[in-house]
């Protein structure tokens, strides 16, 4: 007798699912964007090779894409959007100068989505982070577009001939995302507290002492920002050594004096500290909000993405005290051997796009008449800023 065949029975719908990556899921429909954005950029710019020379035409270029998804992917996306990228080869000029590479751009946008952070500029800018950290994304308006169009040029030749040693932004690319008729326009730049070491303490430096002072309101914030009269109240100094401060004031001269040329003046210089003792005692290598936990970075089996060796996600979570990647924490520098302080110094000029014309010659000019012709305001033309700033800096560093 032949065996008993056994009867294969067919079971619909049991076949398992194939899962779908949701690699543009954020919060808020404009982050998915700026997600999306990056990553089609990016992509269609690897085929091209930097040019030995950018013409004029490389700063008014953009690139522009409309996307109907109508029912498709809506869960992730928004169903009709608009990304524009400005001067796209300059600014991939920029990134190559600044040593990040296009795949790890790429992946701090795609690996997760960009958080907000919790501080704001008096414009009304919002922050946010790419996950990992990397990079900081600005809100700015239409005329800081403008602005950055104007001094795109300069700004790209200087960072040539500095071969891309200053204090100046370091500015990775420019986009304007429109979700639901609502335009948006954000630049990125290398996040100056990008570190895996946590800040302790944050100050907002200009060299003004008229209303140059932390708000209450600020002052309750987890890491507030303090400013100039804070920063001399509690007698403070940046301990770095004669050697060191001698390259920060060269850098810091020769980047003043660039920005006065240009007529842009009401500039910061940030300062974040990071005190290794105050880090050591308090065990807060694994917990500190600047630590990465796992779900922080997703690894290249999640994303389907290559990494590059110097990515974040192949960065160490844990970091021995003191410890910082100069590859990636450029505006880092240890405290003075010496100094009683074991500390790390993270210093950058900010907010440069501020342009001397009418409206802040008004500024100046109700502030005179309200504190006095001798007053110590923040409101002055270009290069009396840039003495006065750089005079400020050069006494609070040893």
């Amino acid at each position: 007798m032949e065996p008993e065949k056994k009867s294969k029975k067919k079971h619909k719908g049991r076949r398992p699912k194939p899962i779908t990556p949701k690699p543009w899921k954020a919060n808020e429909p404009m982050q998915s964007v700026l997600m999306w954005g990056v990553n089609h950029t990016v992509t269609e710019l690897c085929s091209l090779d930097i040019p030995v020379m950018l013409m004029q035409d490389d700063f008014k270029a953009y690139s522009k894409i409309k996307v109907d998804n109508h029912l498709y992917n809506r869960e992730n996306l928004p169903s009709h959007f608009k990304v524009k990228e400005y001067c796209p080869m300059v600014f991939k000029t920029l990134r190559s100068r600044f040593t990040v590479a296009e795949t790890e751009y790429r992946n701090s946008f795609t690996f997760g989505p960009p958080e907000y952070d919790n501080s704001s500029g008096k414009s009304g800018a919002k922050f946010m982070k790419t996950h990992d950290r990397r990079f900081v994304i600005k809100t700015i308006t239409r005329e800081e577009v403008e602005m950055m169009h104007n001094i795109l040029p300069e700004y790209h030749k200087y960072m040539v001939e500095m071969h891309g040693k200053t204090l100046l932004p370091q500015y990775m690319g420019m986009y304007r995302l429109t979700v639901d008729g609502a335009e948006t326009y954000v630049i990125v730049m290398r996040n100056i507290f990008g570190t895996m070491l946590p800040i302790h303490r944050k100050y907002d430096l200009k060299g003004s002492l008229i209303d140059r002072q932390a708000s209450d309101k600020e002052k309750a914030k987890d890491l507030p920002t303090f400013k100039d009269i804070d920063f001399l109240t509690e007698n403070n100094r940046i301990i770095i050594g004669n050697e060191a401060k001698e390259e920060v004031l060269a850098k810091l001269q020769a980047d003043s004096e660039f920005l006065a040329e240009l007529k842009l003046m009401d500039y910061s210089f940030l300062v974040g500290i990071h005190d290794a003792d105050r880090h050591e005692s308090e065990g807060q290598e694994s917990e500190s909000e600047n630590d990465l936990s796992e779900n922080d970075i997703l690894t290249p089996d999640d994303s389907g993405a290559d990494t590059p060796p110097d990515s974040p996600s192949t960065r160490p979570k844990h970091v021995t005290i003191g410890d910082f990647d100069p590859c990636i924490d450029v505006y880092a520098i240890k405290s003075f051997e010496k100094s009683e302080k074991r500390e790390i110094y993270f210093m950058a000029l900010i907010d440069i796009l501020t342009h001397w014309g009418a409206k802040k010659k008004a500024a100046q000019a109700a502030k005179t008449v309200k504190h006095g012709a001798g007053a110590e305001i923040s409101t002055i033309k270009p290069k009396e800023y840039a003495k006065r700033f750089t005079e400020f800096i050069g006494k609070v560093i040893e």
